[in-house]
């Protein structure tokens, strides 16, 4: 089975749980999401940082770390200015919606940035991003649904991640840029990035499938892929969890407009 057809048939079997009210299988594919969540964070993140070793020995071996360093520096220069960009446009609709000063709520949210950037992992943030949408005056049941949510489901500054670097290796390898196919990769990346695990290296791990399916990534070029991704993964959760902070304010507006059920 490819990976494209592996990718169709999850989306219609989940589609078939909803509508069918599938309990018993239902209940059998969320206990093997949590089987995969668990291999990942017990046998392959922690193995993570040998990978990368042994990556960068390779480059160094073959005299390609320089001009690997100096090119992806760069582009990681380029997705920090995007993710700032992303949370203030982020933050600016929020503030437009709710009413509330958007750089004041941005900076209520920074603490979450910071315990993001150490623990890399948007689910082990949920305390303190919780913490930090409450003192923004979200209303805590709105918050306290709101926020673990969008931990799992919230990741676009680690799409964003995996986007450019997808964009900069195709470019390091010389292999010619499809726009119709990346279109269609992103869009792929958007589902993808729902279903993935909120642990150290989740998106990436999620995003290994379409990046071999769809842009025809080789074994070389998915573990550049993943050594860079992982050097610098936090600043992807520290984006997706302050982001979270705007959502749950769109959210708490909504929900106060509408009248109390009688």
């Amino acid at each position: 089975m490819d990976v494209m057809t592996a990718l169709i048939l999850s989306f219609c079997i989940g589609l078939g749980i909803t509508f069918l009210k599938g309990d018993i299988l239902q209940k059998a594919f969320v206990e093997f999401r949590e089987i995969i969540t668990l291999i990942i964070k017990s046998i392959i993140i922690p193995f993570l940082p040998l990978y990368i070793f042994g990556m960068f020995l390779s480059m160094s071996v073959s005299g390609q770390v320089y001009s690997v360093i100096v090119l992806f520096l760069k582009v990681i220069l380029v997705i920090f200015i995007l993710h700032i960009l992303l949370l203030i446009i982020q933050f600016l609709i929020a503030g437009a919606i709710s009413g509330r000063n958007p750089m004041k709520a941005l900076k209520g949210m920074l603490p979450a940035y910071a315990t993001a950037l150490g623990t890399a992992s948007s689910a082990a943030t949920i305390p303190v991003t919780l913490q930090c949408a409450i003192n923004n005056k979200i209303t805590p049941a709105i918050a306290s649904f709101t926020i673990p949510l969008c931990a799992t489901i919230h990741l676009a500054g680690s799409a964003m991640k995996v986007t450019g670097f997808a964009l900069a290796i195709q470019y390091f390898f010389g292999v010619p840029l499809d726009m119709v196919t990346f279109i269609g990769f992103i869009f792929m990346l958007g589902i993808i990035m729902i279903a993935a695990p909120g642990v150290p290296g989740g998106a990436i791990m999620a995003a290994i499938g379409i990046l071999e399916g769809i842009l025809g990534f080789n074994e070389q070029m998915i573990g550049l892929m993943i050594t860079l991704y992982i050097a610098i993964d936090s600043f992807g959760t520290a984006c997706n969890v302050t982001g979270d902070g705007a959502i749950a304010l769109i959210i708490d507006k909504i929900s106060k407009k509408k009248p109390a059920a009688a």
